[in-house]
């Protein structure tokens, strides 16, 4: 395997570390509904993020399949509105089957030698491979340690 590939091999592996401890949390019961953030609570995280990986999934799959991408487009404070909006009225069990197509996706096409720069959005630069699975592992880290963050002040008060 290439430095490259092993380099992808080890990004993904970071990915899925994240994953699995995003679908341990929602696995665990809680009250969904407690405010993370000013306008968003647990579930609205999970469908933000479920959103986006749909959308890597998208354009990885488009250019694995020789497709044009068609990433999403408009401001970015727009795009992350419209992330919860979509998937407010799916239930948890059904964003993580989503989240978990996405990533099966995802891992399809990620060491296809035919894909070079993947499109993030519309106007906006496109990421290596690499850089793209950093971008979404961080993404995710940030949004399940504000989660936890969160419950962990809401168990401790309880």
């Amino acid at each position: 395997m290439t430095d490259r590939k092993e380099h992808i091999k080890t990004n993904i592996q970071v990915l899925r570390n994240e994953l699995e401890q995003l679908f341990a949390f929602f696995e665990q019961g809680h009250d969904y509904k407690i405010m993370v953030y000013e306008f968003w609570n647990a579930k609205d995280i999970l469908g933000h993020i479920t959103f986006w990986h749909e959308s890597f999934a998208r354009n990885i799959s488009d250019l694995g399949k020789g497709i044009e991408p068609k990433p999403l487009k408009g401001k970015l404070s727009e795009i992350n509105k419209q992330s919860v909006e979509t998937t407010k009225n799916e239930s948890i069990n059904n964003l993580i089957k989503r989240l978990k197509d996405a990533q099966n996706t995802i891992e399809a096409f990620i060491y296809a030698d035919t894909i070079n720069m993947i499109p993030y959005k519309k106007d906006s630069r496109d990421y290596s491979k690499t850089e793209h699975l950093e971008v979404v592992s961080n993404h995710i880290h940030k949004h399940l340690r504000d989660i936890l963050n969160t419950y962990g002040k809401t168990n401790k008060q309880n």
